[in-house]
């Protein structure tokens, strides 16, 4: 199988290429084309080949959390069907089908809106300092040192892996790309963006993973964490709303596990990339090896075809258990 690594729109304005999504301006000056590739990244290196088919594997768990979850706040998706897009894009419909939304275009709020269920491991798209992450970036190292995570108290005694009495909204700062999100507590966000603003999405994004969390767990999955993105958009009378944008609960924003081999105490399988990142650290990534392996600096990082395998076939379970 082929993986599409590049998406190529002669003829479109790349707005951004991100580790998994390409953004193009349209025909539409209210719409945005989200395309996600086939690119996968790991601790910061987006590995040459990619997954086959993940990209229409992320859009389709996205479409189906959009239906599932819009009585709660509305989101930035118009359509998925090339055929209803502007005619600048539907005649790239054979490399986009499958894999693209057309979403409204909106300002976005400078906030990773983090939701945690269960204390576990670091949830963000830029782990930054590989060493960092490994010694103390994750929520439950910090809970071991503070008994808090992202400054929020919690009760004693938890292990690894414990469910929280209550979910929590944990914030990050929202980086410009190529830069790194930063954990930063509620009351810091809450400056950040405002009051009003902040308990609007905390409130959101809290009632949107109880929902999301509640329906996976009859689907014998357990939804441990998730990012959410928020947008503006500004009504013909100039009154802003909030809309919910980007990717929604994918395997690459949130951390799904599986409910039947679920042991508090310590880590959990799961249905994310950390297969390709636990096999990048065992052929010897650390911090400075980013282009390629040690000896093979510039050359990059190629997963090797069984993993590739391994990873899609997790993508593809965790579609088929929530979707079907």
């Amino acid at each position: 199988m082929v993986s599409l690594i590049t998406t190529n729109l002669p003829g479109l304005t790349l707005l951004s290429q991100g580790k998994v999504r390409d953004v193009y301006a349209t025909s539409s000056p209210d719409h945005l084309l989200f395309v996600a590739t086939d690119r996968i990244s790991a601790y910061d290196v987006i590995l040459k080949n990619g997954i086959p088919d993940k990209g229409k594997l992320l859009t389709q768990i996205s479409l189906f959390w959009f239906k599932k979850l819009g009585h709660i706040i509305p989101n930035h998706f118009v359509t998925a069907d090339v055929d209803e897009m502007p005619e600048d894009v539907r005649k790239y419909k054979g490399q986009l089908d499958g894999r693209a939304m057309l979403v409204k275009k909106a300002s976005v709020v400078p906030l990773e809106a983090i939701v945690r269920g269960y204390l576990s491991g670091v949830l963000s798209r830029h782990l930054g300092d590989f060493q960092a992450y490994i010694r103390s970036g994750s929520a439950w190292n910090e809970y071991k040192k503070s008994g808090t995570v992202h400054g929020i108290p919690l009760p004693a005694g938890l292990v690894e892996s414990q469910k929280f009495p209550e979910p929590i909204f944990t914030p990050s700062t929202k980086a410009e790309q190529g830069a790194h999100d930063e954990n930063i507590s509620p009351e810091q966000a809450a400056k950040l963006i405002g009051a009003e603003l902040y308990d609007q999405i905390s409130t959101a994004a809290l009632q949107l993973y109880k929902t999301a969390a509640d329906y996976a767990r009859t689907r014998g999955v357990i939804l441990a964490d998730t990012k959410f993105e928020f947008g503006l958009i500004t009504s013909t009378s100039g009154e802003k709303s909030l809309i919910l944008i980007d990717e929604l609960l994918t395997p690459d924003s949130s951390r799904y596990w599986p409910l039947a081999s679920y042991a508090p105490g310590g880590p959990q399988p799961s249905f994310d990339k950390q297969y390709v990142r636990d096999w990048l650290v065992a052929q010897g990534f650390r911090k400075g090896l980013e282009s390629g392996p040690e000896g093979h600096e510039g050359e990059g990082w190629v997963i090797e075809e069984k993993v590739v395998e391994g990873t899609r076939d997790r993508y593809a379970e965790a579609v088929d258990l929530l979707t079907k």
